[in-house]
């Protein structure tokens, strides 16, 4: 039961009654879209009766208040507006509870261009260095795989770099002979 404090004692609150819950658990979808599970134990660790939490959520679920697709498709896109490729991506969903199908699914309706963004990523953080000692490059490629990117989408992002140069080097000797 949650308790709260005022000048005369302490006074109980009705941690289980599901009008308080219904409009916390809403006053938290206003902040930001929540999946079911990551709101049932935002609401537990406030002190509400979990039983009473997962039938409001439940409710919620079924009236389109809270949706797992909806939380899955705005926290890739999120996410990957930050820079964080897939594979992180789809670990913190999984954290948060949400099924695994409906990740992949969230995950592929965005059509986010992985190997580009890794290639922003890459060029936001280090800039366009032209030649690349083994160590820069295992430094680089290290923090690409920290963001979630996988191998080939690395590979694929050091090979962008080296054809931006390229042109970088055309456009250069094309000035020279001007």
């Amino acid at each position: 039961m949650r308790r709260s404090f005022s000048r005369r004692g302490i006074k109980p609150e009705a941690a289980d009654d599901e009008s308080r819950i219904r409009s916390v658990a809403l006053a938290l979808q206003t902040y930001r879209e929540h999946g079911a599970q990551e709101l049932e134990s935002k609401l537990t660790r406030k002190g509400y009766d979990a039983v009473t939490a997962a039938q409001v959520i439940e409710d919620l679920r079924e009236s389109g208040l809270v949706s797992d697709h909806r939380f899955a498709g705005a926290f890739v896109r999120g996410h990957a507006g930050r820079g964080h490729g897939p594979i992180r991506i789809r670990h913190e969903l999984r954290e948060l509870g949400v099924a695994p199908e409906l990740i992949e699914s969230s995950l592929a309706s965005q059509e986010v261009d992985w190997c580009e963004l890794a290639a922003q990523v890459r060029l936001r953080k280090f800039g366009a260095a032209a030649s690349l000692t083994y160590v820069l490059r295992a430094k680089q490629m290290r923090f690409l795989q920290y963001r979630g990117f996988s191998t080939d989408q690395i590979r694929a992002a050091f090979a962008a770099l080296g054809n931006q140069t390229h042109e970088a080097d055309e456009l250069l000797e094309f000035d020279l002979n001007d």
